[in-house]
This record gives C-alpha cells, structure tokens and sequence, in this order.
C-alpha cells in the first residue's frame, strides 16, 4: 500500500509540475524552470514572427544585461541601415559646416539618427525571458510590432512634410535676406531628420519601402549655399589690440559655418556687405595675487549690424584670463586662447544667430566684456 501510495503522490506531484510549467510558459517567464528552450534563443518565434515583428535577441550573466542586450540588438538593425544613407546627409552638414573635420560631421550626424531611432525604440518591449540552468546565462527577446511602430513612424514624418513644405515656402517668397536664410535652413535641418525617420520606416516595413519627399537633401543644401555665396556676404571689422590676426581668426570661424565673409570695406567696389561683424579687443595685465604667474586678460565686444539701416541684429562678448611666467609669455598664450574662443565659440555664436538657432542679444541688453570707455562697440 505505500508503495502505491508513493506512486500516487508521485504522480499527483508530476501532474502538478506539469501544470506549473504551462502556467509558467503562458505567462512568458520559462526563465524560472532552467528547461524548455525557447525557440527564440536560436532566431524564431512562432509567436512573434518576422512578418509582424522584429525581434532581439541578448544573452548576459544577468538578466538586466540580457534585456540591454536585447534592446541592443533591435537598435543595431537600425544602425546598419542609417550607415547606409549617411553619404546622402552629409551633403547638407558639409554646406553647414565649410571645413570641420570628417569625425565632427560623423558626430552631428550621429545625433540625429539617434533622435529618430530612439523614438522607434520607444515601440520595443521585452516580450520574454530564459534562464539556463546549465551555462548559468539569461537570455531576453525583444520585440517591436511593426504596424503600430509604423503608425508612430508615418505621424512625424507626415508632421515634418508639413513643417518643411511650409518653411521652403516662406524662404522662396521672403524678401528680407535673413528670413529667407533661416526658413531654409529649418527646412534642411527638418529634411535631414525625416530622412532619418524615412530610414527607420524601411527597415520596419516588410516591403523595405520608404515615404519618398516632395525635396532632396541635396537640393536644399544647394539652394542654401547659393543664396549664402551670393546675398549673404559678411565683413569683419575690428579695432583694439591684435586686430589682424584676431580678425582672421574670426572670419576663419564663420567661414568654416558655411558663412561667406569679403575683405572689401564699404565703399570699394563689389564691397558692399549684406552684415557686418564688428567690434574690439583688448589684452591687458592684471593684478593676481600669484607669486609664481603673472596674468593677461582679454575681452571682446562684437556687434552684428546691417550696414543700410545701421540697425545691430545681435551682439555678443566673451573674454578670460590666462597665466604663464612671464607677462610676454602669459600675453602670447592669452592672445593664442582668444584667437581659438573666436574662432570657434564667438563665430559659432553669430553664425547660429544668423541661421536663426539662437538669439543674441541687443547691445544695449548685452553686458560689456571690455571696459565701456575703452570698447570700440557702441553703448
């Protein structure tokens, strides 16, 4: 009698496990019993197939890391796809920025196609877990519904369509220059992103199709360097200490933002500037209580001005200090810092408030860099 008692109770505990284990199947966590390996695991699922979905697979000592992993690897079917369209993008940076290195371009282009692909990865979830009992690693699926990612997805590049049709619009019938500039650069910027999210769609579409646009990245940026080369001409003029090389250094700097800039004074021919850029500079010693440096600073007041109005659109200033051994050598290190602030953080500043990305201030809103009674710039 106990034997068949035994055989009872084991039978009623190999029912039970049974029955625990299609609980446990059902709910999507498998990863408790160490056993039943998913299909999954090795790149299929009848319950989430590839016309419907795309899936990811991460494997990790934890299941934190397996689930990174997993999302991991749906962001990387994306990547390799934008890897593929990025020679097309970067006509519109190489326009916008004359000059920056391959590896800076790289990296603005880099922050776009991360906007778009983390809104894509905003339709990912993690769908299912395993746990192997036997190598100790967990292993997370991930999924994305390719429908409801390509509703998502088809909404904003139907809202960027509109902004960008709007804003070529405006630029082709504005008359003021700056406004013209800047509505086409809006539009560019917002071509460049929905190329990205037109990327996106095609690789969650089965089909592999995109949305094709009404413009080409290449045709705007085209049209934005034209009209900059041939209506938008900037002249630089400054006074103070150092005034040539800290012009150049300058005029470097806007030329390198897809600026283009005349030596040409007013009143020469061919020199008459839609803007002009400009202000002072000083370098100076100061007092420090420093017994082993002694200390130059420099200041700089510049100004952003239409010549027929003599209205100022925009004023900036920046300035520091440095130090070194001695006065002359603390003064060539000063003069080398400020040639590279305005070449790059000063050009940057005026060219983004040219391209409408910023607001600078008026002057008269602007607190000086450089003592009022020495500043060439207008208070």
């Amino acid at each position: 009698m106990r034997r068949v008692g035994g055989s009872a109770f084991g039978q009623g505990v190999a029912v039970f496990l049974c029955l625990g284990l299609m609980v446990s199947a059902s709910t999507g966590c498998t990863w408790f019993t160490g056993k039943g390996k998913p299909g999954w695991v090795d790149g299929w699922s009848a319950d989430y197939p590839s016309s419907q979905y795309l899936t990811g697979v991460g494997q990790a000592d934890t299941r934190s890391n397996a689930e990174d992993q997993a999302y991991a690897a749906v962001a990387r079917i994306f990547k390799a796809e934008v890897a593929a369209q990025v020679k097309d993008w970067e006509s519109y940076w190489v326009v916008e920025n004359h000059g920056v290195s391959n590896a800076e371009r790289r990296l603005t282009i880099d922050s776009v196609t991360k906007v778009s692909t983390d809104k894509v990865l905003e339709n990912v979830r993690i769908a299912d877990v395993w746990y192997d009992s036997e190598s100790r690693v967990y292993y997370a699926l991930s999924v994305m519904n390719r429908a409801q990612a390509e509703a998502s997805l088809m909404e904003k590049v139907l809202g960027l369509d509109r902004a960008i049709d709007t804003d070529v619009t405006e630029s082709r019938q504005a008359i003021d220059k700056l406004a013209k500039v800047r509505a086409l650069r809006r539009a560019g910027r917002n071509l460049v992103l929905r190329e990205a999210y037109n990327t996106d769609l095609r690789v969650i579409r089965p089909s592999g199709q995109g949305t094709s646009s009404a413009y080409q990245v290449n045709e705007l940026s085209g049209e934005l360097e034209q009209f900059l080369a041939t209506n938008l001409v900037l002249a630089v003029q400054v006074s103070g200490d150092h005034a040539e090389p800290v012009g150049r250094a300058l005029a470097e700097g806007l030329i390198r933002e897809g600026l283009r800039v005349t030596t040409k004074r007013e009143g020469e021919e061919g020199g008459a500037p839609e803007l002009i850029v400009r202000g002072t500079v000083r370098l100076f010693p100061i007092e420090v209580r420093d017994p082993h440096f002694k200390y130059v600073r420099w200041c700089s007041d510049f100004e952003v001005v239409e010549p027929g109005t003599r209205r100022v659109v925009g004023a900036t200033a920046h300035g520091g200090r440095e130090g070194h051994l001695t006065e002359r050598e603390a003064t060539a290190k000063t003069l080398r810092v400020m040639q590279q602030e305005l070449s790059s953080d000063v050009a940057k500043a005026i060219a983004a408030h040219i391209f409408g990305e910023i607001v600078l201030p008026e002057t008269a809103m602007m607190p000086a860099s450089c003592p009022r009674e020495e500043s060439g710039v207008r208070r």
